[in-house]
C-alpha cells in the first residue's frame, strides 16, 4: 500500500534529504529547511499480478482446478444465491434502495460468521455505536466482531493486513476514497480505484469482502459501470414495498445467476422463508375471475406464484397498458396475438396485470398464464383454484415449452394442485401422481381447455 514519505528540502541550494536537520548538510545554511508530505504512486504495484501471484505465463495443465473451499453464512438463502457459499478471495456487491435492508442483511451475515471466522466491519457512514444500537435491537450479540470507522482505503488495508481478518464488510464502496485520487467520494474515479484497491486485496490476501453499493434512482449501482466487472458477485435486494425480501443475483462467477433468495423483513431483521411458493399463493374460498397460478424458473428453483389480470371499459382515446412485474412491452406483443389467433379484441379495454408478492419475472413461461388471466377476467369466469399454466405463446399462436418443465410439474403437485395446462413438448414421459396434465400446441387449444 502507498504510504505517505516526509521530504525534506532547503530553500537556499534546493537540496532534497529524507532525514531532519537544522542545518542542511549541503550549503550548511540555518532556517532553511522546508518539510513537505508525498504519497508515492502505487498504481504499478496494485496491477502488478492482480490476481494475488506473480505475473507469469502458465500452461492450462499447472494451473489448479480444485473447486475454492467455501464457508456457510449461516443463511441458507443467501448461500443459494452466492452459489452455495462464500468464497475466500472473493468480492460481493450488494446492491439496493434506500431501506431495503442491506446493511441489516451484513450486520446479521458479519455476526453469524464471526462465531467462527474473524470479521472486520468498516463503516463509513455511521459511528460503531449505531452500528452497535442496531445489533442490540435486532438481537444480535456477538462481541467478536471488530469494528471499524473508517473512509481510506489505505488505511483499512494497512489494518486488515495487521489484523488478518477472514471477512471484510465495506458500508458502503461510495463512501471510500483513496489518497491519491483527488476527486470526492463517490465520484467515478474514487469508487473505480478503491474497488480496483479492495479487489488486488481479498485476490492477494484470500479475504472474502463484502460491498454494500448505493444504487441511483434508475436502479442501478451508482458510480462507473466497470464496479460490477471488477467485482466477483452483484446482488441485488428488491421489495422495499412489501414485507418480502428477494435477494437476486445478477453476476455470479462462482455459481449461476438469476439465483433467488427469499427473506421476510420482521423487527428482528430478515428471516429466511423456508418454502416461498406458499407465501405467493393465496388461496381463496371462492375463485375470482382473471386469476391463475404460474410456475415460474428462478435460478436453480421452480417457484409458484399468482398471475392476476384486469380488464375493464375504456373511456379514454388510448386504453391503459399497466404491467406490475413484467415486461410492459410483452403485454402489448401478446394481447396483439390474442387478438389474431384468438380471436378477442382488447381495443377498447383498458388492461391491468400483476404478479403477486412483488416478484418480477423475467422469463418466458408466463406468457400463457398473462392470457389466461386476461381472458378470465374479460369472460368473468374464474378458473379452477388448483390449476397452473405456463408456457411460452409465439407470435403465429403456437406454445413453446419451456426449460425443466416436469420439475415445474413436481413442485406445483408437491402444493396440492390437480390439474396443469402446459406445451406438449413440456408433457412429462410417465406422468405425475395426482396432476392431470392437459398439454396445448396453440393459444386456440388453449382457450378450449379454458
Amino acid at each position: 500500500m502507498a504510504k505517505e514519505q516526509k521530504i525534506y528540502a532547503c530553500t537556499a541550494c534546493k537540496a532534497e534529504f529524507s532525514k531532519w536537520s537544522g542545518q542542511c548538510p549541503t550549503c550548511q545554511e540555518w532556517n532553511t529547511i522546508t518539510e513537505s508530505t508525498v504519497v508515492p504512486s502505487a498504481r504499478g504495484k496494485r496491477y502488478a499480478g492482480y490476481a494475488g501471484i506473480p505475473a507469469m505465463v502458465q500452461s492450462m495443465a499447472e494451473v489448479q482446478t480444485e473447486s475454492a473451499p467455501r464457508f456457510s453464512t449461516d443463511m441458507s438463502e443467501l448461500d443459494r444465491v452466492l452459489g452455495g457459499g462464500l468464497v475466500p478471495g472473493s468480492v460481493v456487491l450488494i446492491g439496493g434502495d434506500p431501506g431495503v435492508g442491506k446493511s441489516t442483511c451484513l450486520l446479521q451475515v458479519s455476526c453469524n460468521l464471526s462465531q467462527t471466522k474473524k470479521v472486520l466491519y468498516v463503516t463509513g457512514e455511521e459511528s460503531p455505536q449505531q452500528i452497535a444500537m442496531r445489533a442490540k435491537r435486532l438481537g444480535l450479540h456477538e462481541q467478536s466482531m471488530l469494528l471499524l470507522a473508517e473512509t481510506q482505503v489505505e488505511h483499512i488495508c494497512d489494518t486488515a493486513l495487521r489484523d488478518s481478518p477472514d471477512v471484510i464488510v465495506i458500508d458502503s464502496i461510495q463512501t471510500m476514497q483513496v489518497a491519491e485520487s483527488q476527486s470526492a467520494p463517490g465520484s467515478v474515479s474514487q469508487v473505480r480505484e478503491s474497488a480496483a484497491q479492495l479487489t488486488q486485496f481479498a485476490k492477494q490476501t484470500g479475504t472474502a469482502i463484502f460491498l454494500v453499493g448505493h444504487v441511483t434512482k434508475t436502479g442501478d449501482i451508482a458510480g462507473p459501470r466497470v464496479l460490477e466487472h471488477i467485482i466477483d458477485v452483484v446482488c441485488y435486494i428488491e421489495g422495499n414495498n412489501s414485507r418480502f425480501r428477494l435477494v437476486r443475483a445478477v453476476k455470479n462467477r462462482f455459481g449461476a445467476v438469476n439465483e433467488l433468495g427469499v427473506f421476510a423483513m420482521t423487527e428482528k431483521g430478515l428471516r429466511e422463508v423456508s418454502n416461498p411458493s406458499a407465501i405467493f399463493l393465496s388461496r381463496l374460498e371462492d375463485p375470482m375471475p382473471g386469476s391463475v397460478v404460474m410456475v415460474v424458473w428462478e435460478g436453480s428453483r421452480p417457484l409458484l406464484v399468482q398471475m392476476q389480470a384486469l380488464v375493464d371499459q375504456s373511456y379514454a382515446e388510448n386504453p391503459r397498458r399497466v404491467v406490475v412485474g413484467l415486461e410492459h412491452n410483452r403485454l402489448a406483443m401478446l394481447l396483439a396475438v390474442l387478438h389474431k389467433h384468438g380471436g378477442l379484441s382488447t381495443y377498447n379495454q383498458d388492461v391491468f396485470a400483476n404478479v403477486v408478492g412483488g416478484v418480477k419475472v423475467v422469463e418466458t413461461g408466463a406468457d400463457l398464464p398473462l392470457l389466461m388471466s386476461v381472458v378470465s377476467s374479460m369472460k368473468d369466469k374464474p378458473l379452477p383454484q388448483d390449476l397452473v399454466v405456463f408456457g411460452e405463446v409465439g407470435l403465429a399462436g403456437e406454445i413453446r415449452p419451456v426449460s425443466s418443465g416436469e420439475d415445474r410439474l413436481r413442485e406445483a403437485a408437491k402444493h396440492g394442485f390437480r390439474r396443469a395446462v402446459v406445451p406438449k413438448d413440456n408433457a412429462p414421459r410417465k406422468g405425475i401422481k395426482g396432476l392431470d396434465i392437459h398439454t396445448v400446441q396453440t393459444l386456440s387449444e388453449a382457450l378450449e381447455v379454458f
